[in-house]
This record gives C-alpha cells, sequence and structure tokens, in this order.
C-alpha cells in the first residue's frame, strides 16, 4: 500500500517503488487527501530522475554527512560539527533546493540575535562552501544562493602588558600557572599547550614541536624553548609518561575553567580570553624588535598578513629606513625658514 499509517504515529507515510528503487517516508500530516497530494509529487520526481535523468532532490542531512567525511582532517572538523548541529534545527528537513536566500536569512537573523556578526559570518560561510561543494565537486544543485556575509572591520588584538601577566601568574593556581606561562613563553594555541607530549621535546637540545597534523594550517611548527618555557617543563618532568600538563596525574584537556575565569577577575582583567594569551606573546615579540618572518614561523602562521596586525606595535625598525632622506629633504626644510 503507497500510503500508511504506523502504529505510533498518527501521520501518513509513503512508500513507493520505481525500478527497484524504494523510498519511505513520512507526509508529516494526518490529512489523507494532503498525504496523496505528497505522494503524487514524490512518485512524480522520482519518475523523472530515474527515466529522464533528472538530479534527485538531495537533502541538506545527506550533505552534512558527505562534508564531515570529506573533511575530516580539518583542524576545526570539531567547531564545523558544533555549527552543524546548530543548523540542524533550520536546514536539517530541507532538500538542497530548497535552501533559498529567504532561508539563509532566517538562519542569519537567529544567529545575529545569541552571537556577534563575525561569529554569524562563520555560519554562513560554512553553509556557503557546503552548497558550492554540492553543486561543483558533486553534482547535486545546479545552482546556489548568494550568500553575502557581514562586512568585517580588523579586530582589537586584545593583550596584557607585563604587569597584568604578573598579577595573573600570581592569582592561578599552580598546575594552571605553569600552562599560561607556557603559553606566553612559546605562543602555541591553547590546544597545542595541553595536548603537548614529552614526545616532541627534546630537552637537551632546547626544541620542541607540534606535527602538522596538529598545526591549523596543516603544516609543522619549530619551537626553540626559551628560558621560561624551558624552566616550565622541567618543573613538570616526570610527572606523567606521556602527557607534559597534568592535575593530580592526570592530563589537562581544558584551560578555559572557573580557576582562570576566577584569576582574571581577582587579578582585575576584564575582556580577555585564553586565546589572547598568544595574542600577547605575539605583541611582546613585536615590541622587542622580532622581524615578520621570524615571528611568521615562530607563531605557525601560513602567511605574512596574519602576522601584519601586529606590525604598528613596534615601528622603530622603520626609523632607519625613514632617515634615508634626511639628506635630501634638509635643503627644503632650511628654503622654508623653519
Amino acid at each position: 500500500m503507497s500510503l500508511f499509517k504506523r502504529k505510533d504515529s498518527s501521520v501518513w507515510w509513503v512508500k513507493i517503488i520505481i525500478d527497484g528503487r524504494k523510498v519511505q517516508r513520512s507526509t508529516g500530516t494526518d490529512d489523507k487527501t494532503k498525504a496523496q497530494e505528497f505522494h503524487d509529487r514524490l512518485k512524480g520526481r522520482m519518475w523523472e530522475e530515474q527515466r529522464l535523468g533528472v538530479k534527485p532532490q538531495r537533502t541538506w542531512k545527506e550533505a552534512v554527512v558527505r562534508w564531515l567525511e570529506e573533511t575530516s582532517d580539518k583542524a576545526t572538523h570539531n567547531e564545523d560539527k558544533r555549527k552543524l548541529i546548530w543548523l540542524d534545527a533550520y536546514l536539517g528537513d530541507k532538500t538542497l533546493n530548497a535552501i533559498t536566500l529567504d532561508v539563509i536569512d532566517s538562519v542569519r537573523g537567529a544567529k545575529l540575535k545569541e552571537t556577534s556578526k563575525a561569529t554569524t559570518n562563520r555560519y554562513l560561510a560554512l553553509i556557503r562552501s557546503i552548497l558550492l561543494r554540492a553543486r561543483d565537486e558533486w553534482e547535486w544543485i545546479d545552482k546556489t544562493p548568494k550568500i553575502r556575509l557581514f562586512k568585517e572591520f580588523a579586530n582589537r588584538e586584545r593583550s596584557l602588558t607585563r604587569e597584568q601577566a604578573g598579577k595573573l601568574l600570581e592569582e592561578l593556581p599552580e598546575h594552571q600557572r605553569d600552562v599560561v606561562l607556557f603559553a606566553l613563553a612559546t605562543g602555541l594555541r591553547q590546544s597545542n599547550v595541553l595536548r603537548l607530549e614529552w614526545s616532541q621535546i627534546n630537552l637537551e637540545q632546547r626544541h620542541a614541536w607540534i606535527h602538522a597534523a596538529q598545526s591549523k594550517n596543516r603544516r609543522p611548527i619549530a619551537i626553540p624553548l626559551n628560558e621560561a618555557a624551558y624552566a616550565v617543563l622541567l618543573r613538570q618532568k616526570g610527572k606523567h609518561l606521556e602527557r607534559v600538563f597534568t592535575y593530580q596525574g592526570r592530563p589537562l584537556n581544558s584551560a578555559n575553567t572557573k580557576a582562570w575565569k576566577h584569576a582574571l577577575l581577582r587579578a582585575g582583567i576584564d575582556n580577555f580570553r585564553w586565546h589572547d594569551l598568544r595574542h600577547t606573546w605575539a605583541t611582546w615579540q613585536r615590541q622587542a624588535g622580532t622581524p615578520t618572518h621570524e615571528l611568521q614561523r615562530l607563531g605557525g602562521w601560513k602567511t605574512g598578513a596574519m602576522v601584519e596586525r601586529y606590525a604598528h606595535l613596534a615601528p622603530d625598525h622603520l626609523a632607519v629606513a625613514a632617515s634615508r632622506l634626511n639628506p635630501l629633504l634638509g635643503g627644503y626644510d632650511l628654503a622654508t625658514g623653519r
């Protein structure tokens, strides 16, 4: 029977078989007339797909599954998963062809109510990437809506002064103090610090490294150990066979804890995230005169453009270049009587 009801449901279901292809799904209605209309439309579409070569109506859920399979090696894979779980409430029941600009606008408006424009852009960009792949690589759809993102301005890079960093370290519990100090000494991201293993460290040569698979841009990062970083590692030596940073014998898996937040409050530091420790490190490096190409390699940034946001913090290295025009412009200064 093409239309039927399940024992545990009041809505009608359809079962259609064409050329061996079987489809069984809910109509979403308990009205038999509407259910029959749903059945007829679905059967007609299946016939067109099978006999006329019309592309089948792929769903957003199918696209998500394939996307996650094909991008499982992305550094942001888990972040994509979290975004897609949130998006499921708005796109989970739709076919790809049904994702129109109106649907995108509803997603944009809903996300904007709970977060910033920059974060909303990350969700919209993920939708756009999946739809473009469905069009250009999988050939599931012929066109995609033109998804526009909010214009973003350069963010203020939050960093600590030496005094603020000292106060924060004083307020942190001992096991977190060394984690934060190591981040300030190396500029590593939180995940790279917390998951650091002794197999990635050579204390004799004062050198550590992050494997390409652990790096955000999938390139290995070399970490020369300065005195502060080296001292931290010596204090951790012998506490665990594999992992460097632990608490009561167990590897640390999170740093953004209540203890971290309370320490910030006691130190009088607001609007500061754990990732801003990396910005602090980069700021201090630039202020100390570290050139762009060296900072890029130390921080594991893929392009120099990512480092240029710190350029204004160390203008002294340009002073020599600017002074080269002194002999040429000196005469003009005399001529104007100034």
